[in-house]
């Protein structure tokens, strides 16, 4: 990077997931041969890959450990009612998630987190999978190529996930950390919106990919950017102004939550994460 965009922390944001997406090597299924080395798939996960926020999911499985109060995870079930009332990442704080993924880790070994989600990952997130999405990913692999999430979540997280679907690996938001413990700090910032485009291109660097021939997917009119950086791009589960983008530039659309399904899952959720945040409300006024 040059001087100007070394200070971008969206870009070293993008840079140090890339370098962290490397540095774990590939995860996918040994039985699937490489055959496409410069082809490659990108999942967002939040609503694409999987139902609902994975940091919300991962904050229940810490507040069930005692990681932080009640009234922490009142806020963090508000969050998930906007998120998935509004159907966009844009109702969070960019700010305040940053804070509350930082208040996650800080002075905590990175061991002991990677433990923590894989036992979260199969209590609260292994039934939320969209099974139209990871059939998506699965083409890709069949067809030898490599697939890759690319989430705000933390990286050590997204990596657990990735594992668990038999994905290529994860590029995610990296946390500072010294001697294996978290220092509260981020590496540039969230990889969110530009920084999600950033990582992508500096993954396709390192790893030989031709852009034009890879294809990613995403929810979230905030992927735009990653969308662009590819040759095919593929709304899932669009939201409102991702719909309207995805058509006027002719992206394939894809979604998994209509007719009887949607009913099932999308009202519930939102009824169900609403229930949450008012039951912890109540026991925080009676506290």
């Amino acid at each position: 990077m040059d001087a100007s965009t070394a200070l971008d922390p969206a870009v070293r944001a993008g840079e140090a997931s890339a370098a962290a997406a490397v540095a774990a090597g590939d995860s996918g299924p040994g039985d699937v041969p490489l055959t496409d080395l410069t082809a490659a798939a990108f999942f967002d996960v939040d609503n694409t890959m999987m139902v609902g926020a994975s940091i919300f999911h991962f904050a229940r499985g810490l507040a069930a450990r005692k990681f932080f109060t009640t009234s922490d995870l009142v806020g963090f079930a508000w969050q998930q009612v906007k998120f998935r009332i509004g159907g966009r990442e844009s109702t969070y704080s960019t700010t305040t998630g940053r804070d509350t993924a930082l208040s996650f880790v800080a002075g905590r070994g990175v061991e002991e987190i990677t433990t923590l989600g894989e036992e979260i990952y199969d209590e609260l997130m292994a039934d939320r999978i969209w099974a139209g999405t990871r059939a998506l990913a699965q083409m890709h692999l069949d067809a030898g190529q490599r697939v890759w999430l690319v989430t705000a979540t933390p990286v050590e997280l997204a990596l657990i996930i990735a594992r668990r679907l038999g994905l290529s690996g994860a590029l995610g938001t990296v946390a500072e950390s010294i001697d294996g413990v978290y220092t509260g700090r981020l590496v540039g910032e969230i990889l969110h919106g530009p920084a999600k485009a950033h990582a992508v291109r500096a993954l396709a660097a390192t790893e030989g990919l031709d852009l034009r021939r890879c294809t990613a997917y995403s929810d979230s009119v905030n992927d735009v950017p990653m969308l662009s950086a590819v040759g095919t791009a593929v709304a899932v589960n669009p939201d409102g102004d991702l719909r309207d983008a995805a058509r006027k530039h002719g992206w394939q659309i894809r979604d998994f939550r209509t007719g009887r399904k949607a009913a099932r899952i999308g009202v519930p959720s939102v009824l169900g994460a609403g229930a949450v945040a008012a039951a912890a409300g109540f026991v925080v006024r009676k506290r």
